[in-house]
C-alpha cells in the first residue's frame, strides 16, 4: 500500500504539495519515499509525481516507478488475480510492466480490467502528454481530486490538505464508476483541464450509463470519451429474480440453531454454502498469505502478529476469523481488535419507572461515587460483550492458536483530542455524523493499543500487524441492515434487490475510501475479503431469497446464507447475533448528541 500523490500545473512553474499532505501521506507509507518532476515547453505544463511505500510484498520498490520510455506510475493497490505476480515480485513492477506494453486506450484498459484486487493508480503516459487515473470498481483503495479556481493546479492524492478555509482547494474523492484520462496536451492549449470518462460497464449489460458530475470546478471539463470505449466490470449484475419459491424457515420453532441445521440438510442450499465458504475461504487465503516482510525491530518479530482482525465478535468477523485459522500457520498469533468507548453514566437498576420518578443509581445514593467493578465495567458496550464471548468460542475451535482480544478502550477526552488532531482531517471530504462515528471508531480500532488478558494477566498491547481485515461488503450483499427490513415490508423482494443493487453501487463512496484513509493513516492496509471479486461474483449470481429471507425473525433471516456458512464452519451463538452497526456497538454514538441524525452533516469534523 502507498499515499500516492500528483500535482499538475499549466505552465513550466515548480509544482507545490503541500507539507500537511505529505505528513499523511508518509504516514501511510512509512518504508520508502520518493518523488519526481516533470517539466515541458511544448505543450506546457508541469507535473510532480509522489509516492510514500508501504513495504508489502517482494523487494522493497520505490515509488514513482519510471520506465526506459518515461512513463511513470504510482500504485496503490494489490494484485490477488487476474495478472501473475510471482511471489517475490513486487506488483507495481508488474503493473508497470503491462501497462508499458499497451499500444492504445483499449489496451490500458484491457490491463487495469483484469487486476482482481483494490487499488488506485495515477500512470503518466510520456508520449501522448496524458495522465490515466481512477479506482477500481468498488473504490477499495482512497483516490481524492481538486482544482483551484484559478485554473493553475490540478491535483490528485491518497489524502487531502488541511480544512477548507477560504483560500484552499477543494477536495472530492475521484468517483468510483470507472477510468480516467487527462489530456495535457488539449489541457494546456485551451487552459482548461480535459478529461475522458471510460466508465465501468458489464458486457452483457443492455445500455451504458451517462455520468453527470456535480460539484466539479468550472475549469474542469469531463465528458465520455470520445470513442465509447469502457473498462469491463470485474463482476456480473446482481441477478434481480424476485419469483422465490416458497421454502420457509419453520417460524414457530423455538429451536434456531436446529432449524438452521434442519435447512442445511437441504442438498441445493448445502451445497450453496459450501461454494460461498471455498470462494471466501480463497479471498481470505490470497489476503493473509501475501504479507510484508516481519519487521526485524520487533522484540520478538517470531511472535509478533501479522494479520488483524477488526473484531466484534458478529458474524462478519467471526467468519473471517475462522477462515483466517485456517490459512495461518498455527504457531503465529491472530491480533483481534476490540474497541469501545467509556460509558459514561453509571450502571442503573433495571426496573421500569412512572413518568416523572428518578431512576436510582447503584449505591448509597445519587451522588454515589462509582465502585471498583463500575469503574471496570466502563468500557463493556455491546461490541465487548459479544467479541469475548466470540473469544471464546474461537477458542474452542482452535485452541492452540494464540489469540490476541486486544481490548481498545477510548475515553472521551483521547476521542476529543484525536478526532482534533488527525482523524477530521482523514474522514475529509465526507462530512457527516456517521463518518464521524464510523471513522473515529475504525481510526482507533486499526492503531491497535490496548490490553492483551491471558494467563499471564493483563498487560499492554500494539498491534504489529499490516493487514487489518475488515467485514465491510457483507451486510451490503446480504441484506443486514435494519433498513433492508423496512424496505422488504413495504416493497417487498423486489424493493429489497433494488435496494441491495444501489448498496453495492455506492459504497465506494459511502464507506471504502474513509476507511483506506483512517487505517492507512497507522502504516496499516485494510483488506476487505467479502469484496473479494469472486466472492461478489458468485453472490451477485444468486437470487436473492438464497442470500436473506426478511420474513424470518431478526437474527436468522438476514445474512441467512452467511448464517449457514458460520454454523457449517462450527461456530454457534454467534452465528445468531442480530446486525449490530459500530457507532452503536462500540458505543461511541452515546458519547455525542443523541438527537443527531446518522446523514446531518456534523459540526465537530470542522474543528482544527
Amino acid at each position: 500500500m502507498c499515499g500516492i500523490c500528483c500535482v499538475v500545473n499549466l505552465s513550466a512553474s515548480r509544482c507545490i504539495l503541500q507539507e500537511n499532505v505529505c505528513e499523511r501521506l508518509r504516514n501511510r507509507g512509512p518504508n520508502c519515499s520518493k518523488n519526481i518532476t516533470v517539466q515541458l515547453c511544448d505543450p506546457v505544463y508541469s507535473c510532480m509525481f509522489s509516492a510514500h511505500v508501504l513495504h508489502m510484498r517482494g523487494s522493497l520498490t520505490p515509488q514513482p516507478l519510471q520506465d526506459a520510455d518515461g512513463n511513470i506510475l504510482l500504485w496503490n493497490g494489490e494484485v490477488f488475480g487476474g495478472l501473475t505476480v510471482g511471489s517475490k515480485e513486487n506488483d507495481t513492477e508488474v503493473i508497470l510492466r503491462h501497462l508499458s506494453a499497451c499500444k492504445s486506450s483499449s489496451d490500458t484498459l484491457f490491463v487495469l480490467s483484469q487486476v482482481k484486487g483494490p487499488w488506485s493508480f495515477t500512470y503518466y503516459q510520456k508520449d501522448e502528454h496524458c495522465i490515466w487515473f481512477g479506482r477500481d470498481f468498488f473504490g477499495r483503495r482512497s483516490l481524492l481530486w481538486s482544482a483551484d479556481s484559478k485554473q493553475s493546479s490540478f491535483v490528485l492524492s491518497s489524502v487531502s490538505a488541511s480544512l477548507p478555509d477560504p483560500h484552499a482547494l477543494h477536495w472530492q474523492e475521484v468517483p468510483a464508476v470507472g477510468v480516467y484520462r487527462l489530456d495535457l496536451r488539449s489541457s494546456s492549449q485551451h487552459q482548461n483541464w480535459t478529461l475522458e470518462l471510460y466508465p465501468w460497464a458489464c458486457p452483457d449489460a443492455e445500455t451504458q450509463n451517462d455520468f453527470d458530475f456535480e460539484g466539479l470546478p468550472s475549469s474542469v471539463s469531463l465528458a465520455m470519451n470520445n470513442s465509447r470505449l469502457f473498462i469491463t466490470s470485474p463482476v456480473p449484475l446482481m441477478n434481480m429474480s424476485v419469483n422465490a419459491p416458497n421454502l420457509e424457515l419453520n417460524q414457530s420453532s423455538q429451536n434456531l440453531p436446529f432449524a438452521l441445521k434442519e435447512f442445511l440438510k437441504i442438498a441445493e442450499k448445502r451445497e450453496m454454502v459450501s461454494s460461498l465458504i471455498s470462494v471466501l475461504s480463497e479471498a481470505v487465503r490470497r489476503r493473509v498469505q501475501c504479507l510484508p516482510l516481519q519487521d526485524s525491530t520487533a522484540e520478538d518479530p517470531d511472535s509478533a502478529a501479522q494479520i488483524a482482525i477488526l473484531f466484534s465478535g458478529g458474524i462478519d468477523s467471526m467468519i473471517l476469523a475462522v477462515l483466517a485459522d485456517h490459512h495461518i500457520p498455527a504457531d503465529r498469533p491472530i491480533d483481534l481488535l476490540n474497541v469501545a468507548f467509556q460509558l459514561q453514566e453509571l450502571k442503573t437498576n433495571p426496573v421500569s419507572r412512572k413518568k416523572g420518578q428518578k431512576q436510582k443509581k447503584e449505591g448509597t445514593g445519587a451522588d454515589a461515587v462509582p465502585s471498583d467493578q463500575q469503574r471496570s465495567d466502563c468500557f463493556d458496550v455491546p461490541d465487548r460483550i459479544t467479541g469475548r464471548a466470540g473469544l471464546q468460542e474461537l477458542k474452542n475451535l482452535s485452541p492452540a492458536r494464540k489469540w490476541n482480544f486486544v481490548e481498545i478502550n477510548i475515553t472521551r477526552e483521547e476521542l476529543k483530542e484525536m478526532r482534533e488532531k488527525r482523524i477530521c482531517q482523514l474522514v475529509q471530504p465526507l462530512d457527516t455524523v456517521l463518518d464521524d462515528s464510523i471513522g473515529c471508531a475504525v481510526w482507533f480500532a486499526a492503531r491497535g493499543e490496548g490490553i492483551v488478558s491471558d494467563g499471564a494477566g493483563p498487560r499492554q498491547h500494539t498491534s504489529t500487524a499490516k493487514v487489518v481485515l475488515t467485514g465491510i461488503g457483507a451486510d451490503e450483499q446480504l441484506a443486514g441492515y435494519s433498513r433492508h427490513r423496512v424496505r422488504f415490508k413495504v416493497s417487498g423482494l423486489e424493493g429489497l434487490v433494488r435496494e441491495l443493487a444501489m448498496e453495492l453501487g455506492r459504497i465506494s463512496s459511502r464507506n471504502l475510501g474513509r476507511d483506506d484513509r483512517v487505517i492507512g493513516d497507522h502504516g496499516k492496509e485494510a483488506r476487505f475479503p467479502y469484496l473479494d471479486e469472486d466472492v461478489v461474483s458468485f453472490l451477485n449470481s444468486l437470487p436473492i431469497w438464497e442470500k436473506a429471507d426478511l420474513s424470518l425473525p431478526r437474527g436468522v433471516g438476514e445474512k441467512l446464507l452467511l448464517r449457514l456458512v458460520a454454523m457449517e464452519l462450527g461456530l454457534g451463538a454467534s452465528s445468531l447475533l442480530p446486525k449490530r452497526a459500530m457507532q452503536f456497538g462500540s458505543r461511541i454514538a452515546k458519547l455525542e448528541n443523541t438527537r443527531e441524525k446518522a446523514s446531518d452533516k456534523c459540526k465537530r469534523l470542522l474543528t482544527s
